[in-house]
């Protein structure tokens, strides 16, 4: 059974996607892609099935060289039990 792994963000459209994707291709490059599964989700549910921030794609694309892929969706209360790590991305207010 591969090991299940969430990024969570407040909106699920910038720093959660960014970590799920970048995630991703790292896993994939290293051919680890039947061991572990990525996902991301936001605690908020006003960005729900909105793509990824075009910023942060424009971003990824120019500097990692990678598509951000997904659609926004809200943290449930069973994520606690379908993942393994759940690892909350929060910024700090400056």
């Amino acid at each position: 059974m591969p090991y299940k792994l969430l990024f969570v963000c407040l909106g699920n459209i910038c720093r959660s996607p960014s970590a799920e994707n970048i995630m991703n291709h790292l896993i994939e490059q290293a051919g680890l892609s039947e061991h572990i599964l990525c996902d991301s989700a936001g605690t908020s549910s006003y960005h729900v099935g909105s793509p990824p921030d075009r910023r942060m794609s424009a971003a990824a694309a120019t500097k990692l060289g990678i598509k951000l892929r997904g659609r926004a969706r809200q943290f449930q209360k069973s994520d606690f039990q379908d993942f393994d790590l759940c690892d909350s991305l929060v910024s700090e207010s400056r």
